[in-house]
């Protein structure tokens, strides 16, 4: 078994959010409690859900975003120049659509020193510290506010289109970077929504009518993470999860991982990749042979977290043996294929049948790298 990360048992990393959590966040909506009170219960549930990845056998642990009512918007807002916005339409998943709520830059882009995401993770860190865990932190990835800005939410001179932000997201992204190392992270994870929208016909078409040029997107991307990854601390883990969209068990994005994977795999610089392999959407292993031989790790999500119901292990075990061959075992690793709740309304399943999957993650794993 792995001695670090990205480990062979891994997870994506958010999780339902506890009943407690949720009652505080709304209490703190119709202030009948302040801050302080609602970050002491935030604090308690991430001790709990913490104690609960270890008695699953999980060798790493993070905070399920417990703070977040988004995976992605809750660090942007946090950033200088960019605010979260009500906007007159949501993104439409598979029958369901999210809340109307989007970025608008209004300035200069730059990560503050006392972004609330630093004492997020040394909070993370200390706890994890405490049980003799990894810590593991998200953020959501520069490729996603790169893809995901319109042009009309732009509302500064400082910047004449998209691409004149790309230069300022870069320094934003090696400014957090750092900042979350300086406050003890060492396995980082950038989620990341904007290369399965390139994977897909349907999603780049839409791109297009938005004004995106998709010719080289994924050139684009790799040139983007690349540059944010310079630098940085050779002890520092940094994994990305390609996600389809996850909004309580819906999906956005079809299509296997071909169109992206040479750029994806061979020249991001990522030290894992987090694929999600659980349905025909995602497509075969075949893009695995872009995988660099040597010590990048592709961590397969092949255990769904749309559902409660538990995959037959063996069915699993034998797909990593299928995957293994045509990326080698021992750059192999398992995982549920995305969070249990990439937003605060979470997934279409108890807490019970979220930790029976974690628990049958680490289980095969044990089996199949023994």
């Amino acid at each position: 078994m792995r001695q670090h990360p990205p480990f062979r048992a891994d997870v994506v990393g958010s999780f339902l959010r506890p009943a407690p959590v949720k009652d505080a966040r709304a209490a703190f909506a119709e202030h009948r409690i302040d801050a302080a009170a609602l970050r002491a219960v935030e604090d308690d549930a991430i001790r709990s859900l913490m104690d609960a990845q270890q008695a699953a056998g999980l060798r790493l642990a993070t905070d399920g975003e417990a703070r977040r009512a988004w995976w992605h918007l809750d660090f942007w807002g946090g950033l200088t120049g960019v605010e979260v916005v009500e906007l007159d339409h949501g993104i439409a998943f598979q029958g369901v659509t999210t809340t109307p709520k989007g970025m608008r830059v209004t300035g200069p882009v730059s990560f503050p020193p006392d972004h609330p995401f630093v004492a997020d993770a040394a909070f993370v860190v200390a706890e994890a510290a405490e049980r003799g865990l990894t810590a593991k932190f998200t953020i959501p990835a520069p490729t996603v506010f790169d893809f995901r800005l319109d042009a009309d939410q732009i509302r500064t001179d400082h910047y004449a289109d998209r691409d004149a932000i790309t230069d300022d997201l870069v320094e934003a992204y090696r400014a957090a970077i750092a900042a979350l190392y300086a406050a003890g992270v060492r396995y980082l994870q950038l989620d990341d929504t904007a290369w399965a929208y390139a994977c897909s016909d349907v999603e780049m078409a839409k791109a297009r009518e938005r004004g995106i040029d998709t010719d080289g997107i994924a050139e684009r991307f790799s040139s983007i993470i690349r540059r944010v990854l310079a630098g940085r601390s050779e002890d520092l883990v940094v994994t990305t999860h390609v996600c389809r969209g996850n909004f309580r068990s819906t999906w956005i994005a079809s299509g296997g991982y071909e169109p992206v994977a040479e750029q994806l795999l061979g020249n991001t610089g990522y030290d894992g990749f987090f694929l999600e392999y659980d349905s025909d959407r995602a497509g075969g292993f075949e893009p695995l042979r872009f995988l660099p031989k040597g010590e990048q790790v592709v961590v397969l999500g092949l255990v769904t977290s749309k559902t409660g119901e538990l995959e037959d292990p063996a069915v699993i075990e034998q797909r990593i043996r299928d995957a293994a061959e045509v990326a080698p075992l021992e750059q192999l690793a398992l995982s549920p294929q995305c969070g249990f709740a990439s937003t605060e309304e979470g997934n279409v399943l108890s807490e019970d049948e979220q930790w029976a999957k974690v628990r049958s993650v680490v289980d095969i794993a044990s089996r199949v790298w023994q």
